[in-house]
Order: C-alpha cells, then sequence, then structure tokens
C-alpha cells in the first residue's frame, strides 16, 4: 500500500494560459498514469483519494473523493460523471468530476490516492467498494425501500461457505453469487412501482419511487437498513422520534429470510415504518408486541406445517426426519412441528441442521440410513438446501420422499440438477397462489433492451448494472423471465398494500389528493374495514349478515363493555356498583351519611349544643329576674316551658349523625316535631293572651282563670304526640339506601306518607294561628308588642322547612342529608334570635326599661291614644 501523488492542479488567475509544464487549464482534463509493477495473478484496487493544499498527504483541510475502499462520494449526485472503467489488460482506469474545494484560497491542491494490490480472482470487479449503494433507485414523492438478496453467501459451484476455518477478511457483496431470482424479484417491485405511477386511479399526482439495496449479508447490510432511516433531506437519523421526523422511505418492502427480518426488523419497528415482506414467514413475526408495524403478503410458517402434517396423515407416514437449516426459518417450523405431530401420532425419528461444512451432510445421511427412515421433510432456505441435495446425490441416496418448504419446492436451480430424479419422490408445499403478471415480460423485455441501448451511462441504469452488479448487465430477459415466479406476485401485492394505504392516508380521490398540504408518516396503516371500530364504551350492532358491518351504540347508564370479552353486548352492573354511559368497567359505589368525624357533623353538633347553652343560660337569666316586668310580659312560666322544649328539640340533631338505623329514624322527626310544637303552641297562646288583655279584657280573666292556656298547650302538644305514635306504629321512618349514580345514600323514609302531611300541616296551621294572633297586637304599647319578634321567627320557621321539603323533593344526592338538621337550627334560631334575645338585651343591657313604672307609663300612652 503506498501513497502516490498523480499530478497537481493550478487554478489560473487571468486569461486561459497554462503558468507551469505540469499544470491543467481550468475546465480542461487532468489526466495522470502512475506505473505499478505487479507480479503475476495481481491487481490494484483503489481504497481512497483525497485533495490537500500540499504535498504532505496529513495535511489539513483535506477533501475525500474516494472512500470505503473504493467508493465514489458523489457518485450518487445526480449528472455526476465520477466512475470507475472496466479493466483493459493490465490498466485500472477512473474518473472524478471537478470539485470546489471550500474557503480555500491556494492556487494548487495536490490529489493523494491509497491502494492495495492482492490476488486477482475470477468474481472481484475492477473496484472494492464496501459501501453498501442501492442497486436500483427512483425519484418520487414517497420512496418505497427495498431489501432484496441479489448476491447469496454461497460459492460458485452452488456450496455453502466454510466459515470455521477461513482467515479474517472484507466480506462484499460482489463476491457472492449473483441470484437472478432475486434480480427477477427486485424487477417485480420496479414494475408494480412504475404500474402504479402510471395508474390515474391509484395515488393521482403523487408519483412513487423506490431506493433498492443488495441484501447479501446481515453484516453488510446494515448500512442499507439504517440509510431508509435517515431523515429525508437532511442524510441523519434523530436520536428521538418527534412528530415532525419523516424518514427517507414510507414503507420497507423485504428482506426476504426469516432471520434477515428478525435481525433489522427492531429498526424500522422503533419507528413504526411498516415492513411488508414477501419470503418472512417465521411464527415468531407474529407478535404485535415485538413487531407492531411487520406485515406480510405470505402466511406464517404455522399454515405451511400444518400443510406437510396432513400430507404425512394422509399416507400414514408416521417415521419421519425433520432437517432445518441454521436458521430462525428453520427453529421456529420445528418447534409448530413438533406440536401439530403430536396429537397425529406421527413420530419424529431423526432431526438435524445442516452444517455449513459439506464434508459434514454424508454423517447426517448416515443417520438417516441407520435410522431407516423413508421421509424426510426438509425446510429450509434454498441457500443451505442446495448443497444438501447435491450431496445426496453425489452420494447416490435413492427411494426417498422429500418434502420440500416453499423456499425450495420450486427453484430453477434444483429442477435443472443432473440425477436429481434418481434421489426419489419430491413432494413440495407452496402457500401461494401464481398469478400472472400482465405486462411484467414486456417490461422485462423493454428494460434489458434499454439497458443495451443505454449501455449504462443513464443514473438510473447505472445504478443497478454497474459495478455492484456487474451479473445485471449480463443477465438475458429470457433469465429473468423463466426464474420461479412464486414469489412475484406476493411482491407485486406488497407494493399495492403500500400504495393503497397511501392513497387513504393522503385522502386521495378518483382525480386527486383531497389535500396537498397532507404529509403522510410511515405511522399512518389506514383501516380499511366495512365498519370502522367502535369508540370505546360502545357496542356493536350487527346491520347485516356479515359481523364486519356494525353500527355502534353507547352502552346507558348502568351498564359496561368489555370488548374483548364480548364487543356486541352491555353487561349491567352489579347493585353496589356504578357506571355512567360509555364505560368500560364499573365501580364500586360510595357510602354516604353524615359521618360523626365530618366537619359538617361536628359543625351541626356545635351548633344543637350552643342551642342547648343558650337556651339554659337564658332559662337561668328568667329565673333571676322571674318577678320583673320583662319576665312576666314573655310569658313568666310559660318561659321556662318553652326553654325546656327547644333544648329538648335540638337534641334531635345528634339523630342526623352516624349511619342510620331503625331506633334512629323513629326518633329524629318525631323528637323535634313534639317538642317544637309544644313550643310553637306557648307562642300561639302567648301572641293570643297580650291581644285578649288589651282588646278582650273580660275573656282574658275568664281564659286565665280557668286555666285556658296550659289547657291549649298541653291539647296540641298530646295531639302531636298521638299523631306521631300513630306514625311510629302504622309503618314509622325506617332505615333507606338510596342509590345514584355514583354513591349510596343512607337515609330515613317519611313512613306513612298521609300521616306525615298530617302532621306537617297541623304544625303549618299552629303557625298560621301564630302568626295571625302575633299580627293582630302590632298596635299595642311597645312594650307588650310581641308581634314583630313572633313573626320573624315564624318567617325562619316557614323560609327553612319550605327550602327543605324543596330540596327534598327535587334533588336527590349526599348533599340532602344535611338540610333537615339545618332546617331544625333555623327554626329554633328563630325563636331565640327572635323572641327571646330582645328580652335578654333590656335584662341585661336597658334595666331601666325593665321597671313597673315604665310598663305603666306605655299602658297609659296606649289608652290615651284616640280610637
Amino acid at each position: 500500500m503506498a501513497n502516490t501523488s498523480l499530478g497537481s492542479l493550478h487554478a489560473m488567475s487571468d486569461g486561459n494560459s497554462c503558468h507551469q509544464k505540469r499544470a491543467t487549464c481550468l475546465g480542461s482534463q487532468c489526466t495522470s498514469k502512475p506505473t505499478l509493477f505487479l507480479s503475476p495473478k495481481m491487481s490494484v484496487f483503489v481504497d481512497s483519494c483525497f485533495v490537500t493544499t500540499s504535498k504532505d498527504p496529513n495535511a489539513t483541510p483535506r477533501l475525500e473523493v474516494i472512500h470505503n475502499f473504493g467508493c465514489m462520494v458523489d457518485s450518487k449526485r445526480k449528472g455526476s460523471q465520477s466512475q470507475f472503467f472496466s479493466s483493459e489488460s493490465n490498466v485500472l482506469r477512473f474518473t472524478v468530476d471537478a470539485f470546489l474545494f471550500p474557503q480555500i484560497t491556494a492556487k494548487r491542491l495536490y490529489l493523494h490516492c491509497t491502494m492495495t494490490v492482492m490476488k486477482s480472482t475470477s468474481k472481484q470487479s475492477a473496484k472494492s467498494c464496501t459501501y453498501n449503494r442501492a442497486v436500483g433507485s427512483l425519484d418520487g414523492d414517497y420512496i418505497l425501500g427495498g431489501l432484496f438478496q441479489l448476491h447469496e453467501k454461497y460459492g460458485v459451484t452452488g456450496t455453502v461457505t466454510d466459515t470455521e476455518n477461513r482467515k479474517p477478511e472484507v466480506l462484499q457483496c460482489h463476491r457472492f453469487t449473483f441470484s437472478s431470482a432475486s434480480y427477477q424479484q427486485i424487477q417485480v417491485m420496479r414494475f408494480a412501482i412504475e404500474e402504479i405511477n402510471n395508474s390515474t386511479l391509484l395515488l393521482p399526482g403523487v408519483s412513487l419511487g423506490y431506493e433498492i439495496f443488495d441484501y447479501c449479508s446481515d453484516l453488510l447490510s446494515y448500512g442499507a437498513a439504517l440509510d431508509f432511516l435517515t431523515q429525508k433531506g437532511r442524510g441523519a437519523i434523530p436520536v428521538w422520534n418527534g412528530t415532525n421526523y419523516r424518514p427517507k422511505v414510507i414503507s420497507v418492502t423485504g428482506p426476504f429470510g426469516s432471520s434477515q427480518t428478525i435481525s433489522v426488523a427492531p429498526l424500522y419497528m422503533s419507528e413504526m415504518i411498516p415492513m411488508v415482506t414477501h419470503g418472512a414467514s417465521s411464527v415468531q413475526l407474529s407478535s404485535k408486541n415485538r413487531f407492531p408495524s411487520f406485515f406480510r403478503t405470505i402466511p406464517s410458517d404455522k399454515y405451511q406445517v400444518a400443510a406437510i402434517v396432513r400430507i404425512l396423515r394422509q399416507f400414514n407416514w408416521n417415521w419421519v426426519a425433520f432437517i432445518g437449516g441454521d436458521n430462525d426459518y428453520s427453529r421456529d417450523a420445528l418447534t409448530v412441528f413438533q406440536d401439530e405431530i403430536r396429537p397425529a401420532n406421527i413420530c419424529l425419528a431423526y432431526q438435524d441442521t445442516i452444517p455449513q461444512n459439506q464434508s459434514l451432510i454424508g454423517c447426517l445421511f448416515n443417520n438417516i440410513a441407520m435410522f431407516n427412515i423413508q421421509v424426510i421433510v426438509v425446510f429450509a432456505n434454498v441457500e443451505f438446501v442446495i448443497p444438501f441435495i447435491q450431496k445426496a446425490i453425489d452420494l447416490r441416496v435413492k427411494e426417498k420422499i422429500w418434502i420440500a418448504s416453499e423456499t425450495w419446492s420450486m427453484n430453477q436451480e434444483l429442477i435443472k440438477k443432473s440425477q436429481i430424479e434418481r434421489i426419489g419422490t419430491v413432494l413440495g408445499i407452496t402457500v401461494q397462489r401464481h398469478k400472472d403478471l400482465r405486462g411484467f415480460d414486456e417490461f422485462i423485455n423493454n428494460t434489458v433492451k434499454s439497458r443495451h441501448e443505454n449501455a449504462c451511462t443513464d443514473m438510473d441504469l447505472k445504478e443497478r448494472c454497474g459495478q455492484i452488479c456487474s451479473d445485471c448487465n449480463s443477465t438475458s430477459a429470457q433469465t429473468i423471465i423463466g426464474e420461479d415466479p412464486t414469489y412475484s406476485f406476493v411482491i407485486y401485492s406488497a407494493v399495492y398494500a403500500v400504495a393503497h394505504a397511501l392513497h387513504n392516508a393522503l385522502r386521495c380521490g378518483t382525480w386527486n389528493c383531497a389535500n396537498s398540504e397532507i404529509i403522510a408518516y410511515p405511522y399512518m396503516a389506514p383501516v380499511l374495514q366495512c365498519s370502522s371500530e367502535c369508540k370505546s364504551g360502545s357496542r356493536r350492532v350487527q346491520t347485516g349478515f356479515h359481523t364486519c358491518c356494525f353500527e355502534c351504540e353507547i352502552c346507558s347508564d348502568g351498564k359496561y363493555i368489555n370488548h374483548t370479552a364480548d364487543p356486541y353486548s352491555c353487561i349491567a352492573c352489579q347493585k353496589d356498583e356504578w357506571a355512567r354511559n360509555g364505560s368500560t368497567s364499573c365501580t364500586k359505589r360510595s357510602i354516604e351519611y353524615l359521618h360523626s368525624d365530618a366537619p359538617l357533623a361536628i359543625f351541626l353538633m356545635f351548633q344543637a349544643i350552643s342551642i342547648i347553652l343558650i337556651s339554659m343560660a337564658i332559662l337561668v337569666l328568667f329565673l333571676c329576674k322571674n318577678d320583673t316586668p320583662v319576665v312576666k310580659s314573655a310569658g313568666g312560666r310559660l318561659c321556662f316551658f318553652m326553654l325546656c322544649c327547644l333544648s329538648m328539640s335540638s337534641s334531635s340533631i345528634f339523630l342526623y349523625i352516624g349511619k342510620p338505623t331503625e331506633a334512629i329514624c323513629t326518633l329524629r322527626n318525631s323528637v323535634f316535631i313534639v317538642f317544637y310544637v309544644a313550643c310553637l303552641s306557648c307562642l300561639a297562646v302567648r301572641s293570643f293572651q297580650i291581644v285578649c288583655i288589651f282588646k278582650l279584657p273580660k275573656a282574658y280573666d275568664f281564659w286565665v282563670k280557668h286555666g285556658g292556656q296550659w289547657i291549649t298547650i298541653t291539647t296540641t302538644t298530646v295531639i302531636m304526640l298521638f299523631l306521631c305514635i300513630l306514625w311510629i306504629a302504622i309503618e314509622g321512618p325506617r332505615p333507606n339506601q338510596l342509590t345514584l349514580y355514583s354513591e349510596v345514600i343512607l337515609d330515613c323514609t317519611y313512613g306513612v306518607i298521609p300521616i306525615f302531611y298530617v302532621i306537617v300541616l297541623f304544625a303549618a296551621l299552629l303557625g298560621i294561628a301564630c302568626f295571625s294572633f302575633a299580627y293582630m297586637g302590632t298596635d299595642l304599647p311597645k312594650n307588650y308588642n310581641e308581634g314583630k319578634s313572633i313573626t320573624f321567627s315564624l318567617l325562619i320557621f316557614f323560609i327553612s322547612w319550605v327550602i327543605s321539603l324543596t330540596v327534598h323533593l327535587s334533588t336527590k344526592g349526599k348533599h340532602t342529608l344535611s338540610v333537615n338538621p339545618f332546617s331544625v337550627l333555623c327554626s329554633l334560631y328563630g325563636i331565640l334570635f327572635g323572641y327571646f334575645f330582645p328580652k335578654c338585651y333590656i335584662i341585661i343591657i336597658t334595666p331601666e326599661r325593665n321597671t313597673a313604672a315604665y310598663f305603666q307609663t306605655a299602658i297609659q300612652s296606649y289608652t290615651l291614644q284616640p280610637r
């Protein structure tokens, strides 16, 4: 390996004359011919060439022209003429386009090249570029990637390469065996894309392009696989796939083998780029968790193995051998095969893997003969099968039944092998139905004709039949057309599947695509169904004879749907569960009541205790001032009874706290209404007495003399007590569970409704009577005028309980639990604030108004008023 200076270029500052002997005029060609003396059977390869501004090859800056062991840097640029020429005797010729060295003002540039000298072989081309260039490309609005095994890793004689003792060397696709069958498959992809581009119905106004790489080995093909992932227009692969990430290709067709597909699939699955393969039939690839954007136009091996087992059962062949290759295609098939033969009473007498060393294949056949096996299932790729069958011919294996998997059952090379008929009977399995591609033969003839006429000067043809694929140029049209057509239609279908998906993603119609601003990304693969899948929480309603056609109906309240179990039925929730319409599951209902530790319950209990304490405080105050005019005018001993009733009535608040029981429900309303009616009757009696004192004095005397006030109070209280006992005896309030959407409310019923209404009506009439008497005394002396106080108390009573009844009748929920206790508090506070607080104010704050003289003056003023 040597660095050789090939010449120097001088940029001319003025005119067109050359200033130095070795200089070259701007715009003209520069040629140089270094001479190397080589021994026989040796060849020279250009590894790299670069340009510097100095004779020193280590100088910087530098511009690469050829790299990667002979790859032209700008060879893929449109219109580029950089290329290697065919070898002429012992001369290696190549040309490089003029290049621009940015930001360099030097007048002299130096081209340095490194070369490699090595042994010649018949299959080596004129260069050793390891850059995985595309073997076919076409520009378009959307690019489809293709991975095809154009060169296969078995030698020129069809034998598997010995990899055990091989010394390390650079793998190069063109040094493997050219596969005319794979070349035919490439042409099928090109044919399908060009047919779509010429169609006016599919993707109108949108052009498809392609970029096809030779997938000769996993090692060399990762460059091609990664090239498809590069961001369109930027030539880089982003670390994070943002929503604007648009890779070079919209989908990938291929590769053929299962192992090759499994190797590169994770690269595309991570970016949800669809892989539509025509030959990868491994059962592993059916897993959508591992391969979410993987599709194929052939069935998985599960069906192929099932067909083989049916053949074995049909002929009662139950003593068989299974021979496979060292890859996922064979290993997965063996696993399925073992599962399928167990219930079929078929014995797997022997199973083995085809060794890559041909010398070991003989031992495999010896084992088959030793076990006396006549039926051999060969489930392997063609690169394993060709040397295996050839060895069977060489060893004169006879009278065997060979069951061939679809990868080699129709292989033309095997069919043409000499004496293959002597090995026995070959039964081939194919899960494809071959269909002729109309116009494909004409397409191939035109392609070959154009290739010869243009002599590969066109850039697109150069990619297909250039130095990477030297055998393409010598492949005749008849050879391409005559190859095994098994996979032609599935490749054709793969391309059309992508095209139809793209057509729908772009919202294309008959004449054009609906919106030219729509950009299709690989993860957009549209739903092609009779009916779109129902949204979550909706069930299917079949609209015809076919289950694929249906309408969607939202599940109503209290029901849910489990799409996995039954997409057609809405399931009712349990009694203690709830679900809103459109639910996919039920939720346990919460149990609601006034918990003793809840802030609201604590507040209510605090207020109840406050009423009791305030009532007792007023009671003590009135006892101390019992002989004063204010206490006497308020009712005297009647006030003590009222205050005790208020205290007892407020105790009912505690019955609203905690989980309702039968005893609590029975006492809750009864305790309040009995003691409150007793207090209300005292107010009515007191307002009636005041009116009688000033307007009906004789009637008042009769009333007092016969104990009318206590008789009235006792009578009304007993009547209310009787009604409550009757209410409880017949059917009083009981614990009740009110079931709403998300909650179960624990409350009490109202018992017998008619009696409940009678109780409410009796309390209301008593309140109205009290209100009427209070209104009649509005013109009495100020000190005896209880009208305003009683009116205020009664208004609070009426308003609070009207609100309570309205809330109970109009709405249901946990907030209604606190309405009744709040109404009780309001009613009790109304009497305290309206009736007793003004009197306490006079006793404590203005004692001068609490004298007999003051009251006498008020009475005299009233009597002297004109009537």
